[in-house]
């Protein structure tokens, strides 16, 4: 087979991935506001910048904020540890994407096509025979051996919960490679990647058996995959039609706003926001107040919002909304949906063909 590649030109300038990366590695290293100086050391970016969710980095201060972790950390394994703190959610509507996919192999398409939206200086490419897929794992950009080996550990781990979400069990068939000679704490990588593991290959890839990427996911059907693809291609536009009143980026409810449009439908929870703003969830409670707000009521206006549109905008199952929306009872969605509106789903449904 040939294993040879393109690069991609990767503009180093360009502000482009999500700061919440960044964050979770703040949380990670059990940061307080007042170390935040010296995770941000040598970035240009102020506390202030780096707290507010709709901050864009650019590479080269993704870069920089992974060499100043590593050196914080004082922990050459870090990138073993940030990959187990990296939950689908984290990754907004692309790890959706990915949860929703029919199969392995489809989920591993859609992280191949949305991964340089999140973070543009690495890509996946996938090659497969009769027998295997191989999935590579490149980086664009000149970084250290320490920002490369965390880099390649925490995307292997990120690829593998994808994997056994779908697939139903660890992948312990799978051969995982990386480019770099083994690390002294390779006894360690077990705890994280099943299979096989390999060091000094010239490739960072994992190795999969096809069987296993043509299993069927059980969590997943054809209508709320193609609802969660137009949800992810449709992010950038969702987030453009912010309601006025949330015109000041700068308000709290802008931000929690944008983290649950951001995450998938339903996840945030209020103390996971909180600890996102390096605040409790009293003080953010008290700041929501203050605007003429509180969370259950943010929350409640995006879930009934895309409960509508679902509505309105597809066939799909009243069952099927409820799971795309993270309910896991559907009798509890349709509870709320009554509170919402008034009317059941069934009953919108009707009223919106009448219109």
């Amino acid at each position: 087979m040939n294993h040879s590649f393109a690069t991609r030109d990767v503009s180093s300038n360009m502000a482009c991935i999500p700061s919440n990366y960044s964050r979770l590695i703040a949380r990670v290293l059990a940061l307080q506001i007042r170390d935040l100086p010296e995770l941000l050391s040598s970035t240009e970016l102020s506390v202030e910048q780096f707290m507010h969710e709709d901050t864009l980095l650019t590479s080269q201060q993704q870069i920089q904020l992974l060499n100043n972790s590593l050196q914080l950390s004082k922990d050459e394994a870090f990138g073993l540890r940030l990959g187990s703190w990296l939950n689908p959610s984290t990754h907004g509507s692309m790890g959706f994407l990915v949860n929703s996919s029919p199969d392995l192999l489809t989920a591993l398409n859609a992280f191949q096509t949305y991964v340089p939206t999140r973070m543009n200086f690495t890509r996946l490419e996938l090659m497969t025979d009769s027998q295997w897929l191989e999935c590579y794992y490149y980086i664009d950009l000149d970084v250290s051996a320490d920002v490369r080996r965390c880099l390649a550990e925490a995307s292997a781990i990120i690829l593998f919960e994808f994997a056994e979400f779908i697939v139903g069990r660890p992948l312990d068939e799978a051969i995982t490679s990386f480019s770099y000679s083994e690390p002294h704490y390779s006894q360690r990588y077990s705890d994280f990647i099943p299979g096989q593991i390999k060091f000094s290959a010239p490739h960072i890839m994992v190795k999969i058996p096809l069987y296993l990427c043509q299993v069927s996911n059980a969590s997943a059907n054809r209508e709320t995959y193609l609802l969660a693809l137009n949800q992810c291609k449709k992010m950038l536009a969702q987030l453009a039609q912010l309601p006025q009143l949330l015109s000041n980026k700068h308000s709290n409810e802008y931000q929690v706003q944008k983290m649950m449009l951001s995450n998938s439908s339903g996840i945030l929870s209020e103390e996971d926001a909180a600890a996102a703003m390096f605040i409790s969830k009293r003080t953010l409670a008290r700041r929501l107040q203050a605007e003429g707000t509180a969370f259950r009521k943010i929350r409640d206006a995006i879930l009934s919002q895309q409960a509508a549109a679902y509505l309105s905008d597809s066939n799909i199952s009243v069952e099927a909304i409820a799971a795309l929306l993270n309910y896991h009872d559907s009798a509890n969605f349709r509870r709320a949906f009554k509170r919402w509106f008034k009317l059941s789903p069934d009953q919108y449904r009707q009223y919106l063909k009448t219109k």
